[in-house]
């Protein structure tokens, strides 16, 4: 059996684990343990919580967003005291990035092919959502906007630490040298940031391409400022700019 794996894990397999702090302190100690791992795992778990949403019938697209919200805020505050580069910081080219991308986002749809209709650039065709609060709970009421600032809190608090310590902090430094903390945040390096950037376009579906230029501009702004703390307020900046649009004009699409 792995001797890595914490305590509580290893008594849950052998069936004598019982819930308690000194389970979740170690879990806790296991997430702090290593630097990849506590660069990876929070990301992972939220992928895969991902995965849940709809699995359980159709609200389960706004509960399980709320239960990975939560876990993912949990997960975030774990692994803080370890990953010193993951600190809010603000600039007036934070800012700006943060407005093109969203700009990006919503004034190419439309102009560019699902990947697999990439090759003849098909762009017919239409986005479909599971996630219109309204439609399912009804205009203006309670729940709707109870999920609503739920996924607010999820896509502009939770997500960008999540997204921009493992592509632009981790992956971006690991491809540069397999001991990536001693590769400085922001450091340049033209084969790392190609292949980040694609990376994160292409995780990102159907909105590939400006997933890519998105990519490309938040690895911009750490290199320019030499802060992962500003990607990640231009990417909290993003998707606040674009729940607004969505929950305003009816685009929930982008959601």
């Amino acid at each position: 059996m792995n001797n890595e794996q914490p305590r509580y894990l290893r008594a849950h397999i052998a069936g004598t684990w019982q819930p308690d702090d000194d389970g979740m302190d170690e879990l806790i100690r296991w997430l702090r343990e290593k630097a990849d791992r506590a660069r990876i795992a929070p990301f992972v778990v939220w992928v895969i919580l991902t995965s849940f949403q709809g699995m359980f019938g159709d609200a389960s697209y706004f509960w399980m967003y709320a239960v990975k919200t939560v876990i993912g805020a949990w997960m975030v505050w774990a692994v803080w005291p370890v990953i010193r580069e993951m600190r809010w910081s603000i600039s007036l080219e934070a800012v700006a990035v943060g407005i093109l991308v969203f700009g990006l986002w919503v004034g190419l749809e439309g102009l560019y092919p699902p990947l697999d209709k990439i090759f003849s650039w098909d762009t017919s065709g239409e986005k479909t959502s599971n996630w219109n609060a309204f439609a399912f709970f009804g205009e203006g009421s309670f729940w709707a906007w109870f999920f609503i600032v739920i996924r607010f809190v999820g896509s502009a608090i939770v997500v960008p630490p999540l997204e921009e310590v493992l592509y632009r902090s981790f992956l971006y430094r690991w491809l540069i040298r397999e001991r990536f903390e001693d590769v400085p945040v922001g450091e340049w390096n033209r084969r790392s940031f190609i292949i980040t950037g694609l990376i994160f376009g292409l995780v990102h579906g159907a909105w590939w391409l400006p997933g890519i230029l998105c990519g490309f501009l938040y690895q911009w702004l750490v290199i320019r400022r030499k802060s992962l703390g500003d990607a990640m307020t231009a990417h909290a900046i993003t998707n606040f700019l674009l729940g607004i649009y969505v929950v305003t004009r009816d685009q929930w699409i982008f959601w």
